[in-house]
């Protein structure tokens, strides 16, 4: 089997890649990378050479805009990314009758449920992000059978920049700060995001549509910071957790509007074996991984 990552070099792109590794361990994979500066997805002439020529059975597709708040302003850029770049990634794998996965986001609820949002809700982003995140899944869902979708949130890792390193480095310069209380969601390790994504590609009956992949227990953002804190202290990173206080959205004013609820249900890929992951563990493991 033969898998092809887009947006390598991000934290889901690396996090793929050892996933991938250790499964060759008992299965032959080929893996073909190509970070964003090699492979630019908005380029429709080059997305279709390059993947008729290399022939992967799986695209994995991590590229993707992400700066939320830029995404305001930079309406173009975003959409180029993720939605035309998307749509000419569906289209090669069309070509050559090759499956892809793409990943997608909370974003495209408007963060106004109680319960825990399904695959199949209704979309209703009210961020530029979330729109053009939005237009790329309806290019993966056209493809039918071969495309699937995997709508994850608050994803941390080792790599990159992501809020746990965030944290874990104004821990180490201030003795107190603000994190925002009041929106609620699941983190999410890449690792183990990558690790269901792996069994996604290889499942019998490949899971079209969209479907939704995240951690176990839903937190505020304050929360989460906490954890990160404790363990840290735990772990020798840092002498003592710094004083957090809670913040209300409306005293963090962004460029654009964070959802309040971002908790989504996951339990479409428990038919593979693919459950919600342990969070917390996976801030244990990240943390010393850091300092390793």
């Amino acid at each position: 089997m033969k898998w092809l990552i887009t947006g390598a070099n991000g934290q889901l792109g690396r996090c793929l890649q050892d996933a991938l590794a250790l499964e060759n361990l008992v299965l032959e994979h080929d893996i073909v990378t190509f970070s964003s500066s090699e492979l630019d997805i908005t380029n429709e002439i080059a997305v279709s050479d390059l993947i008729t020529c290399t022939a992967p059975d799986i695209v994995l597709n991590a590229a993707a805009y992400t700066e939320v708040d830029k995404a305001e302003s930079d309406t173009i850029s975003a959409f180029k990314v993720n939605a035309l770049g998307v749509s000419y990634l569906a289209n090669a794998c069309k070509n050559i009758n090759a499956r892809l996965i793409h990943i997608s986001t909370d974003y495209v609820f408007d963060g106004t449920s109680t319960t825990a949002y399904q695959p199949y809700d209704t979309a209703a982003p009210n961020t530029v992000y979330g729109s053009t995140k939005l237009a790329g899944e309806q290019s993966v869902v056209n493809l039918g059978g071969l495309g699937c979708v995997i709508r994850t949130a608050w994803v941390f890792s080792e790599y990159g920049n992501n809020f746990l390193k965030t944290m874990l480095r104004l821990a180490e310069t201030r003795d107190e700060f603000g994190v925002v209380g009041d929106q609620v969601g699941c983190p999410t390790y890449a690792g183990d995001l990558a690790k269901a994504i792996v069994a996604i590609g290889k499942a019998d009956s490949f899971p079209s549509g969209v479907h939704h992949f995240s951690g176990d227990v839903a937190v505020s953002w304050w929360s989460f910071a906490r954890e990160i804190h404790r363990q840290a202290v735990a772990q020798g990173i840092i002498t003592k957790p710094p004083l957090l206080k809670q913040l209300s959205t409306d005293e963090y004013p962004t460029a654009a509007p964070r959802p309040a609820f971002s908790v989504l249900d996951c339990s479409s890929l428990w038919s593979l074996g693919i459950v919600q992951s342990d969070w917390k563990k996976a801030v244990e493991i990240v943390l010393s991984r850091l300092v390793t």
